[in-house]
Formats: structure tokens, sequence, C-alpha cells
């Protein structure tokens, strides 16, 4: 008889990668597929309270035991069918008796904090989902937040409750390999031997099979084990322990009968068209995630909503309160970037000198988007005619004469910063390397605060062009996005990450635009010199 049971949370805490919101033709069949893979136990998604549910749905959030009735295989009576649910956010009052049609088992997840400031109620709430005759999972978030001591003192109480399993859960995937064995040495030995050890990882070292390989060497017959995982590792960030990969090792290593060809064909069908629109696994944020142990959240609204290099993540999530950052607020994430652009610069000196250089000329910004190329010999001949003075925005135009290039972003910056001349450079301030020199602006003074897009480079440089007072901008290279095009002249930009496709990026950047155009009407002439989908 096997003592390891692969517990598949893709609908639950892989779904957190999409809301959770799965058709519910998709709940069903990979519900049925996992079943008749012989996994063991299915997490079909979170219990919450009706009030944190906007939908009822096509959604793996539910408020009633009995909505997940449907989506549970009368095939394979050996899958248990369970749930996850947060402390604070379900009233187990409401919770029914277990009458085995629906899930069998509940997973009650709380942090330090809950527990530390509400035991007594947290005890209470996992003996009644016992008596309510469910499988209780206990699931304390974080175990490395625990010394070994709290942990201790934790067990001693689980000993007393004997719930189904008890976890070992790597919230932001910073355990190493040692972690792991010292945490589950320390479960295994004082446990009793009765109550199932539940393993939760995430791969933001890329330790998540490997550590479940080590817990499967360290398992002895007297334990049974619980490993979870997810389809494709789908999950948050940088993901959990993939499905498929512990599947193989177990039917390989221990001759368990999982079936990996259902598993492939599920990921095939239902996981891979997600993975083309949304990203996860082991990336650079993911590892500043497990080394600062930080909820992802706080590190997908980063990325997503500013474009920052590495060291400019790692200053940023380094100050966020240890208590915050196992939750995410992204209110105090806005503060906490800001803080860190606004190094104050005083600028007035730097206005007045750039003035000296503006004042009455046509200004030709030079944008990064590919009709620089295609339209270069008709920008130069208009530079020319002109007497224009030219800024390039985040890049440096070839074969076109330019006077100023302006960087508002860090990566584009540190790609030339070691060579370029500097005294016709002009940086903002959320720029901190390499500025001596340079012309540093104010950053805080140039971006739309209500806007994902407000620290948009060429948005940024109309505005410091309406600070300088000038009559006449003509731009060139501000395309805007095709999404299946090769966007820009400089092949090496990176692509944004953020939550909006190219149609709705466009459609923002024609707004902030339109806005800019309103607040310069009658001040400023603006038109452009190649093709833009945001000229009207």
């Amino acid at each position: 008889m096997k003592n390891i049971q692969i517990l598949d949370c893709t609908l639950r805490d892989g779904g957190r990668i999409i809301n959770c919101e799965f058709p519910d033709a998709v709940i069903r069949d990979i519900s049925l597929e996992l079943s008749n893979a012989n996994i063991d136990i299915i997490e079909l998604g979170f219990l919450r309270r009706p009030d944190l549910v906007s939908d009822q749905s096509n959604t793996t959030f539910f408020t009633e035991i009995s909505q997940m009735i449907p989506y549970i295989s009368k095939k394979n009576q050996d899958t248990m069918y369970v749930a996850f649910v947060d402390y604070d956010m379900y009233d187990f009052s409401k919770l029914d008796k277990c009458d085995g049609k629906s899930i069998t088992g509940i997973r009650v997840g709380f942090t330090k904090k809950q527990w530390l400031e509400d035991k007594q109620g947290i005890l209470e709430t996992l003996y009644f989902v016992k008596n309510q005759g469910y499988h209780l999972f206990v699931q304390g978030v974080n175990s490395l937040a625990y010394s070994d001591r709290e942990l201790l003192d934790v067990i001693d109480l689980m000993n007393e409750i004997k719930p189904y399993s008890f976890g070992i859960v790597d919230t932001y995937g910073a355990m190493y390999l040692e972690d792991v064995i010292h945490y589950y040495n320390l479960v295994d030995y004082n446990l009793d031997n009765q109550i199932r050890i539940d393993i939760h990882t995430h791969n933001n070292f890329q330790l998540a099979f490997a550590s479940a390989q080590e817990i499967v060497r360290l398992t002895t017959a007297k334990r049974n084990v619980i490993l979870d995982a997810t389809l494709n590792g789908m999950g948050k960030c940088a993901g959990n322990l993939n499905t498929e990969l512990i599947v193989d090792y177990l039917s390989r290593k221990k001759n368990y009968n999982y079936d990996m060809d259902i598993i492939l064909d599920v990921i095939d069908r239902y996981i891979y068209p997600i993975k083309n629109d949304k990203e996860w696994g082991y990336s650079i944020p993911a590892f500043m995630a497990g080394i600062y142990k930080l909820h992802p959240n706080n590190i997908i609204y980063l990325t997503e909503k500013y474009r920052l290099n590495s060291k400019d993540m790692k200053y940023i999530v380094s100050s966020i309160d240890t208590e915050k950052r196992q939750r995410y607020d992204y209110q105090n994430i806005r503060k906490l970037y800001r803080d860190y652009c606004e190094s104050k610069v005083d600028e007035e000196k730097t206005i007045e000198q750039l003035e000296e250089y503006f004042k009455g000329k046509t200004i030709v910004v030079l944008a990064p988007g590919r009709t620089i190329e295609l339209e270069h010999q008709r920008i130069d001949q208009y530079i020319r005619g002109h007497d224009a003075l030219v800024i390039g925005v985040n890049f440096i135009p070839k074969n076109l004469k330019y006077n100023f290039l302006f960087y508002a972003n860090t990566i584009h910056w540190e790609k030339i910063s070691n060579w370029i001349e500097r005294d016709h450079c002009i940086l903002t301030s959320n720029i901190h390397t390499d500025v001596d020199g340079t012309f540093l602006v104010d950053y805080s003074s140039l971006i739309v605060d209500d806007s994902v897009l407000g620290d948009n480079s060429t948005i940024m440089l109309l505005y410091l062009l309406k600070k300088l007072e000038v009559r006449k901008i003509m731009l060139a290279g501000f395309d805007g996005l095709n999404e299946y095009g090769d966007n820009y002249v400089d092949h090496t930009f990176p692509n944004r990450k953020n939550s909006l496709n190219a149609m709705q990026v466009n459609r923002e950047v024609t707004n902030l635009f339109e806005q800019y155009k309103e607040k310069v009407h009658g001040k400023i002439s603006i038109d452009f010199l190649t093709p833009s989908l945001y000229k009207n």
C-alpha cells in the first residue's frame, strides 16, 4: 500500500494566476481527468463568504459545499475531493455536515499572526470542521515564520486534534533543501504517526521537484505524506511543484499507478492555452520573492505596473515591512516605489539650462517605433529643412542626427550609460545609476498618477517639453503597438509585462495623449511625421 499521495491543487492554487476564472466545463473536465489519472486528492477550489465572491459561475471560488457536487467524479471512488478555506474569509457556522455527496475534505489555512492573535478561535474552528465529518487538513501559512519551539507548540495541539494532515508550507518559495529536511524531520519526529504530513512548495528557487524527491527519500513506512502539485506547475509568480514531474517520478520509482498520458493530455488541452497568456515559473523577480519571503502579488504588481531592473526591484521589495510582505498592499507598494523614484532633485537650474537650448526651436521627438527606420529619409529632410532640435526617447537613433537623448527607464539607460556622452542626456530622477554629468529632471512631476501607463516615456517627455514652454513638436516613431508585429526600431527593447494587451495599451496611450493635447491646446502645436495609431 502506498504511503505517498499527490494532492493536485491546480483548480485552487494554480487558478490564482487567473483569479480562479475557469469555465465550468473546464473545471469539470480537469477534475474528471485528474480522477481518471488516479490522482489521490483533488482540490476543487476555495470556499469563501458570499460577499467575497462576485460571480457564482465559471469560477473555483465557491460559497457553498453543494456547488462543488457537479465537479466530483463518481467513477473513481478512491479519489478524495477537498476545498481550501482561508480562516478569515469564511463563516464556518455555515458549513454543512459532510454527507459524502460533495467534498469530504476541508483544508484550513491561517497565518502566524492569526494564530498568535486568535489561537482559541482557530482551534475551535478546526474541531468544528472535524466534527462536521470532514477530513481536516491544517495548513499553517509560511512554516518558515515559526521558530522550532513555536512549531512544536503547534504540533502538540495537532496531536490533540488529530487532523487528517498537517502542512509544512513553503508559502513564499523560500526554503532550501536543508530547510525542507529540517522541518520535515522536526514534524515527523513529533507529530502523531496517524497524521499525514502535507508538503506544499513553490518554485522560486527551482527546488520544488528536488524537495519532493527529498521528502520521498525521507519518508518511512510508518508515515503517510501528501505532496501538493499543479499541472505544469501552474501558479502565481514562480508556480508550484509540477504534477506531471512528481507523477512520473512516483510511477517510475515507486511503481504507483498514475496515468501520465491523461495528465499530459489535460495539460495540452487546458493549461498550455492559459500559459500562452499568463506567465509563471522561475524568474529573477520570483527569485527575489523567495529571498525576501514576499507574497507573489507584490512582485507581480511591480513587474506589471512598473518597468524595473532587478536592482531596483530588490531595493523596493527589501524596504517592505516584514509583516506586510506576507500580504499585499498595493497602495503601500506605490508609495515605496514613489519614494524610491523621488530622489528629490532641484531641477530649477536644469530647466533654465534646457530652456536655452530649446527656446525658439521646432522639436522633433524620435520615439522608438519601427517607422523611424521606414521613414528615416523623410524625417531627416524635415529636420534639416526646419533646423529642428531632435530628442531620442530611450534609444540612440541611427542614420539621424540628434541633439538630446531622453531616458525615463533604468533598463534602457544602463544599456548605454557606460559609453554615451552625458552632456546631452536628459534623465528622470527614478534613474539612480551613472547620472553624473546628465540633465536630471524630476520624475514625479512628469507622470500621470491615475494611469497604469502613466510612466510612458514619450508622454513624460511631452510633459517636460510643456515645462520648457516649447511652441512646436513633431512626433516620429510614436507608432502604437501591433500585437503580432515587431514594434521597436531597437530590437533589444524588452516587452513591457503588464495586464494590458496591445489594443488596451494603444487605447490607454491614446487617452494619455489626448489629455496632454487638451492641456497644451493653443500653446503647443503637435503633429506627426510618421504614421501612428495615436493620430486622430
